[in-house]
């Protein structure tokens, strides 16, 4: 009977061992990924002798919807990395008696504090980011006009 489960130990061990190689393999590969197309966008341009030229910076709108989407994955990414320490700080001051985890802050209180502390400056860099991300999306939004909005009685003549 111990050999079985050494041997289940074992192969669920390989199975973790190989999808922990998958994750950071993946990681690997995205990440300059990302980067090569965020540069190719950055210094695309082109100049032809009938119309001139374009690049980049030319196209605010373009420019502006990255610095939007930028600004949202940033404050995102703020979001569930600070729910994430304040999780840990509230296992470390708690506890989890269900998982035989003990409470750790009488024992490290300066680990602790440190712990509050950088959560404080997370809000604060979180909160200035949300309003980044506000400020991003009414520049790209208000850029554009807002649809028309028509009477029934106009739509059925423009449908006759």
């Amino acid at each position: 009977m111990s050999e079985e489960r050494e041997s289940t130990i074992s192969a669920s061990s390989n199975h973790h061992n190989s999808l922990r190689f998958l994750e950071l393999s993946l990681r690997l590969v995205a990440t300059p990924l990302c980067a090569a197309s965020l540069w190719l966008t950055v210094v695309n341009k082109q100049t032809s002798d009938s119309y001139g030229n374009v690049a980049f910076n030319n196209l605010s709108g373009l420019r502006d919807w990255i610095l939007l989407i930028v600004d949202q994955l940033v404050a995102y990414l703020m979001v569930t990395s600070g729910s994430a320490a304040a999780e840990v700080l509230y296992l470390a001051r708690e506890g989890d008696r269900k998982a035989s985890w003990s409470e750790a802050c009488s024992y490290f209180g300066r680990f602790c504090d440190r712990i509050k502390g950088s959560l404080a400056l997370h809000l604060a860099a979180l909160l200035s980011f949300i309003a980044l991300a506000l400020v991003s999306a009414y520049r790209v939004f208000s850029k554009f006009e807002a649809p028309s909005v028509s009477t029934t009685k106009e739509a059925a003549e423009v449908d006759q």
